[in-house]
């Protein structure tokens, strides 16, 4: 076997197919079997431009000028399936146009699969991150962000002491009625709207809303972190609560009016729950807020002596006698008034 047959079956076997073309006419002199393999027809084209017509040309006699080599690709039907083959010339000498070309269609594949996983990574990495600002937006409505952190980090959430801090506690009233006489929709529609205002409120003060059930709603002033003008700041957020609802009655058919309780204490915060996890608090100063919220007047505001004792300098108190507390010793109870 000569040294040219070796080579036509080396090439064969490995699937490039192989011409030769006049350099100055672009006529084939050679090809091989792969070449014809691909590029079989019933009238065997002589001419380059003839078998290729959307090579350009004049781009290929540029590049072998230039370097002595062009590389192009092309694409083409083979029965049922496209097939890439990619076309490199290369300029044996001034006469002889020596292609090689390569089946490129399972890299070409390839290639696609690689970019179709690429994007399905990156989108799925999109969602991903934006299900995970969507839950950590979610435990941040629900629990400190110091709490949440702790929680991130560790799993679990150790149970804090804090003391001291005040509490608000504000129901509304007539709430059940109301529920019963109109569309539930609108009673929840209003009560986020409420609720929105309460937390924006209490957020310009420091306040953490730790919870609402139903019709109630319990903040906190110097959690998570210490603040020393923890009462000033939870009777700013009372006095505003009940300034907003009068506002909003004067142009709402439904009129809401609330109690508010204010009280000063230790609680303890910390996450309950396995599944259904909520961060919640308890202590004196949570029962005491409750007890007292009971005493107030629609629209009213009242106040433990020691939250009073804090406050009469600054805010306008009103003493309305002593009160036996549910729970707690008899003590005096104060009215805490808008003086605006």
């Amino acid at each position: 076997m000569t040294i040219e047959a070796i080579n036509e079956q080396l090439l064969r076997a490995i699937g490039v197919g192989v011409a030769l073309l006049d350099r100055q006419t672009f006529l084939f002199g050679f090809r091989n079997d792969t070449f014809d393999e691909w590029f079989s027809h019933e009238n065997q084209p002589g001419q380059l431009q003839q078998l290729f017509p959307d090579l350009d040309v004049n781009a290929m006699q540029n590049g072998l000028t230039e370097t002595g080599r062009y590389t192009s690709e092309i694409k083409f039907k083979k029965k049922r399936r496209t097939l890439v083959i990619a076309l490199d010339f290369t300029a044996a000498n001034d006469d002889v146009l020596v292609l090689v070309c390569q089946n490129i269609t399972r890299i070409k594949e390839l290639e696609s699969m690689i970019d179709s996983y690429s994007m399905m990574v990156e989108r799925n990495t999109r969602e991903i991150k934006r299900e995970k600002e969507q839950v950590e937006k979610l435990l941040l409505n629900i629990m400190p962000r110091s709490v949440y952190e702790e929680y991130k980090t560790f799993g679990v959430v150790t149970p804090q002491l804090y003391n001291p801090v005040s509490v608000l506690m504000l129901d509304f009233v007539g709430f059940t009625e109301m529920v019963a006489s109109q569309d539930p929709s609108v009673t929840v529609t209003e009560l986020n709207d409420i609720y929105s205002a309460f937390d924006r409120i209490g957020e310009q003060f420091g306040c953490e809303r730790i919870k609402t059930i139903g019709d109630a709603y319990i903040t906190v002033a110097g959690l998570p972190d210490p603040t020393p003008d923890h009462a000033k700041a939870i009777a700013n957020t009372a006095i505003r609560f009940v300034r907003y609802l009068t506002r909003r009655n004067l142009s709402h058919p439904h009129q809401w009016q609330c109690r508010i309780g204010l009280s000063t204490g230790s609680v303890v915060g910390s996450v309950v729950g396995i599944q259904k996890y909520v961060y919640d608090i308890f202590g004196p100063a949570v029962n005491l807020a409750s007890r007292l919220q009971e005493f107030s007047e629609p629209m009213e505001i009242t106040v433990q002596d020691e939250v009073a004792n804090v406050l009469k300098d600054q805010f306008d108190l009103e003493n309305i006698g002593p009160r036996t507390i549910r729970g707690f010793s008899e003590q005096d109870v104060w009215r805490l008034s808008d003086d605006n």
